[in-house]
């Protein structure tokens, strides 16, 4: 078993054309949400461009522990998530980051979420002299309202506008969360849509045998929601529209991927959809692909990668105008939006929809090509190209001599003796 002093040395180096980046999260793949899957494929793609990419977050639930070839993982203590069961978040641990970064410098440090572990996070940073960046994911005092907890949604504010005002760029998703977050308040404000991958999510996973499961006829219509079943996604609005769409087609089918608080409940007001519980890659693409009817009815989203997700797929996307459909969706080509909050309307749009069964065969004949653009690879570099930015401000921009790398050639060389990366811990 390796030490902690053995990881820094062996597995952090980086070539001299790159960069060293710590990521600090408390979710990561395998978890299924938007921000472990979206951080996920951007650490894929900095390790595919030769940067060397150290990931702190706490140890989850039942983890196996085992190493992922090119990857640093440095795991920390954790706790359950209130609301999350199934997630953990890390504890404050502040002085063993100094350590940890310290002994082996990275580049820039950039914070995920924002917990006990991101809060202590940038301290250690901000300890350190070293640049931090940030990113914003998720409304937590929006969500605060949907679990008892309304009157925390100022501290929360306050907490959330401190911590991202401490680094030196947080990357938003969408063009209006990033005038919202000005509005409020937060400083450096950047930038940074989502990919989508479009070679997965595809219109030609379509699977009659699929839908033949699901005890659908080739014509008959299938709504789908992807996402967690708890109360701040509003899964409850998806509910009642799809009952009032059965008073009127009695033929549709509800089908919903995923799973949550609200599973059980869902089943018994909806026993004749089709729970298919979590699914992931062709499975997950399969299932997209093999509905017609994607409903979004989520308030609380940053952005919403089920949005894109669907759009790639070929489906028709019902939607409130904000976060990722707002910027996506051309209302009445590849989907229709409706007002924020508006649940009458809604109900009333899904409704009008379902019933118009050649409305929705041109909407999924634009929907694909609508997200087409979108792919990582302009999303990775953009990421890039915001961490040197904040590099060359922080007075220490990188040059491709190595300059601020004295131990380059040492840990180049330890790095060639070792091809998988180790997994340590926080002690």
């Amino acid at each position: 078993m390796n030490t902690p002093d053995d990881i820094l040395i062996e597995s952090f180096a980086a070539r001299p054309s790159s960069l060293r980046i710590a990521v600090v999260t408390e979710t990561f793949p395998p978890e299924v949400n938007g921000v472990a899957m979206t951080l996920g494929r951007i650490v894929e793609g900095l390790l595919q461009r030769g940067h060397a990419v150290q990931v702190i977050r706490p140890r989850q639930t039942r983890e196996a522990g085992a190493a992922r070839p090119g990857l640093d993982e440095v795991l920390s203590k954790g706790l359950p998530l209130p609301a999350y069961g199934e997630l953990r978040f890390g504890l404050p641990s502040k002085n063993r980051l100094v350590k940890l970064w310290a002994d082996k410098r990275p580049d820039i440090v950039h914070v995920v979420t924002e917990g006990p572990l991101g809060w202590s996070a940038v301290a250690a940073a901000r300890k350190l002299q070293l640049p931090i960046t940030s990113s914003f994911h998720t409304n937590f005092q929006s969500y605060s309202q949907h679990y008892g907890i309304g009157l925390l949604k100022k501290p929360i504010e306050t907490y959330l506008r401190k911590l991202h005002n401490r680094t030196q760029a947080t990357m938003v998703p969408t063009r209006a969360l990033q005038q919202d977050l000005q509005a409020r308040g937060y400083a450096n404000v950047t930038l940074l849509s989502r990919g989508v991958s479009t070679d997965l999510f595809s219109p030609t996973k379509r699977s009659a045998a699929l839908r033949a499961s699901w005890d659908v006829k080739p014509d008959e219509l299938v709504i789908l929601l992807v996402g967690r079943l708890a109360k701040e996604k509003n899964v409850g609005l998806v509910v009642s529209a799809y009952h009032a769409i059965k008073a009127r087609l009695p033929s549709v089918k509800l089908v919903l991927v995923g799973d949550g608080p609200l599973r059980k409940a869902l089943e018994d007001v909806c026993p004749d959809a089709h729970v298919a519980g979590v699914r992931k890659g062709e499975d997950l693409a399969a299932h997209y692909a093999s509905a017609d009817l994607f409903l979004f009815p989520s308030l609380t989203e940053t952005f919403g990668n089920v949005v894109p997700e669907a759009l790639a797929s070929g489906l028709a996307v019902l939607s409130y105008g904000c976060a990722a459909a707002q910027e996506l969706i051309v209302s009445g080509h590849n989907g229709v939006l409706v007002n924020a909050g508006d649940e009458l309307a809604f109900v009333n749009a899904s409704v009008e929809l379902a019933q118009d069964a050649p409305r929705i065969a041109r909407m999924r004949a634009e929907s694909a090509l609508s997200v087409a653009h979108l792919g990582w690879d302009a999303i990775f570099d953009i990421f890039v190209n915001t961490l040197n930015g904040v590099l060359e401000r922080h007075g220490r921009q990188f040059t491709a001599a190595g300059e601020s790398r004295p131990m380059a050639t040492l840990l180049g060389a330890t790095q060639e003796r070792l091809p998988h990366a180790n997994v340590g811990t926080l002690h």
